[in-house]
C-alpha cells in the first residue's frame, strides 16, 4: 500500500466530502493543520484512503472493492508489522464499509461491553462514537441556569499551553504551541498555578470548531469543563463559528456534557478500537 507524499494529499480533499461523519480530524491532516499519515490504493487515481491523526484516530473510506488494499487493511489493523505502538480509534464509513470490517475482521472482533474478556493480542474493540449537533437555543436557556460567574476562564496562552496534562489536551491535537496560537483558541480554569481544566478548538476548519476538554485529575466534579466549554462557545457565536463536539458513547461524563451545553446528539456510529 502506498503512503502518500504530502505534496499529493489535496487529491484526497474531493473524495472527503463524500464522507458525512464528523471528519474534521481527518481534514486537518490533509490541509497541513497536523502531521499525519495518508494511505492509498494509488498515486494518481486514489479510491480507497485511510488517514491517521497523530492523536490516535484515523478514517478509512473510498471504494471497498480494492483487494490488495483490503488485504493491507486486514495486516495493518492487526498491527502485524508491529507499525503500530499504541491504539488507534477507526471510523469507517460509508455502512458498506463497517460491513466489510465486519466479514474482513470477524474473529477479531469484540463488543466494547465484553472487553473484559479480550484476551488475544489482535482482538478489536467495537465502540460506538456519537456525533453532536449544536443548538444555539438551548445552549442559551440552560447558560441562563449557571450559577453567574462562579467559575471565570482566561484565555489559554503559550505558557499554559505547555503546562496542560492529561490526555485530552492541544499538544495531542497541534505540533507545537506556535500553531496552536496561530492556528486554535482555547479558555483555560485555573486553580492557583494549576491548570484545572482547558477547553479547545482541536480542529479549525472553514466556519467549524472541534471542541475538545480536559479537566486535571483531582478538580472534577467542580463545574471548571462546563465553565471553560462555555466561553469558547461563546466564542464561536461571536465569530460565527459552528462548535462540533464528538465523542464515545462510552465516555459518559463527555456525553452528558455534550448535552448540558446545548449539543443534540444526532448520529452513532461505530468506533473500532485497533490494538498494538
Amino acid at each position: 500500500m502506498i503512503l502518500l507524499n504530502k505534496s499529493e494529499y489535496y487529491r484526497i480533499l474531493l473524495p472527503l466530502k463524500q464522507v458525512k461523519i464528523n471528519h474534521l480530524f481527518a481534514k486537518a491532516v490533509l490541509l497541513g493543520h497536523v502531521s499525519g499519515k495518508v494511505y492509498v490504493d494509488q498515486t494518481m487515481n486514489p479510491t480507497s484512503f485511510y488517514i491517521c491523526h497523530p492523536y490516535g484516530m484515523s478514517l478509512l473510506f473510498g471504494s471497498t472493492r480494492n483487494e490488495e488494499f483490503n488485504l493491507w487493511l486486514l495486516g495493518y489493523a492487526l498491527n502485524n508489522l508491529k507499525t503500530r505502538d499504541s491504539y488507534e480509534w477507526l471510523q469507517a464509513y460509508p455502512e458498506t464499509w463497517n460491513l466489510k470490517m465486519n466479514k474482513l475482521l470477524k474473529k477479531y472482533l469484540i463488543k466494547s461491553e465484553d472487553a473484559d474478556y479480550l484476551t488475544d493480542e489482535h482482538g478489536i474493540e467495537v465502540n460506538v462514537r456519537v456525533n453532536f449537533k449544536f443548538n444555539k437555543t438551548t445552549f442559551l436557556n440552560l447558560k441562563d441556569k449557571y450559577p453567574p460567574d462562579a467559575v471565570i476562564p482566561i484565555r489559554t496562552t503559550d505558557k499554559i499551553f505547555d503546562n496542560i496534562k492529561g490526555s485530552v489536551i492541544p499538544g495531542r491535537f497541534w505540533d507545537n504551541a506556535g500553531d496552536f496560537i496561530k492556528r486554535a483558541v482555547a479558555f483555560s480554569v485555573l486553580e492557583g498555578d494549576k491548570v484545572a481544566a482547558t477547553a479547545f478548538s482541536a480542529f479549525v476548519i472553514g466556519s467549524q470548531l472541534e471542541i475538545g476538554i480536559e479537566t486535571t485529575e483531582g478538580f472534577r466534579g467542580k463545574g471548571y469543563a462546563t465553565a471553560a466549554c462555555s466561553a469558547l462557545i461563546d466564542y464561536c457565536l461571536e465569530f460565527d463559528l459552528e462548535p462540533v463536539w464528538g465523542c464515545k458513547l462510552g465516555n459518559t461524563a463527555s456525553y452528558l456534557l455534550a448535552q448540558k451545553l446545548g449539543f443534540e446528539p444526532v448520529i452513532y456510529w461505530p468506533f473500532y478500537r485497533l490494538n498494538y
